[in-house]
C-alpha cells in the first residue's frame, strides 16, 4: 500500500512540474493543480496509511491522526479557490496581451518582435 502510495505521489509530482515548465498558461494551471494534489496526497500520508482505523479516539485500538486529514480538507479548499482565481488571471492576460505564453511572446522563442 505504502510503494503504490508513494508511486502515485511521485508521479503525480513528475507531471506537475513537467507541466509547470510548458510555455502556455494553461499547462501551467494544470501542473499547479497535480503539484496540489500531490502535496495533499503527501499531508494525508503523515496520519499513517491505516486501513480500519476510527478518526475517533476510543472507537478503535490504534485510532488514525485527524489533525492531518482536517490540513488536506482545508488545503482542497484554499487550492481549489486559488486554481479559479489563476484562471481568471490566465484569461484576463490571454484578452489583453493577445497570446497564452507564460512569457508574453507571440511567436515562437527563435522569432523577435
Amino acid at each position: 500500500m505504502e510503494a503504490l502510495f508513494s508511486l502515485v505521489v511521485g508521479v503525480l509530482t513528475a507531471s506537475g512540474i513537467y507541466l509547470l515548465l510548458r510555455g502556455r498558461t494553461f499547462p501551467v494551471i494544470i501542473g499547479l493543480a497535480l503539484l496540489g494534489y500531490a502535496v495533499n496526497l503527501f499531508l494525508f500520508s503523515t496520519g499513517g496509511l491505516n486501513t480500519h482505523a476510527a478518526a475517533v479516539i476510543g472507537e478503535s485500538i490504534t485510532p488514525s491522526d485527524p489533525l492531518p486529514q482536517a490540513l488536506v480538507l482545508t488545503a482542497i479548499v484554499i487550492g481549489f479557490a486559488m486554481t479559479a482565481f489563476v484562471v481568471i488571471l490566465a484569461i484576463r492576460a490571454r484578452s489583453e496581451l493577445g497570446s497564452d505564453h507564460v512569457d508574453g511572446q507571440s511567436g515562437e522563442a527563435g522569432d523577435a518582435k
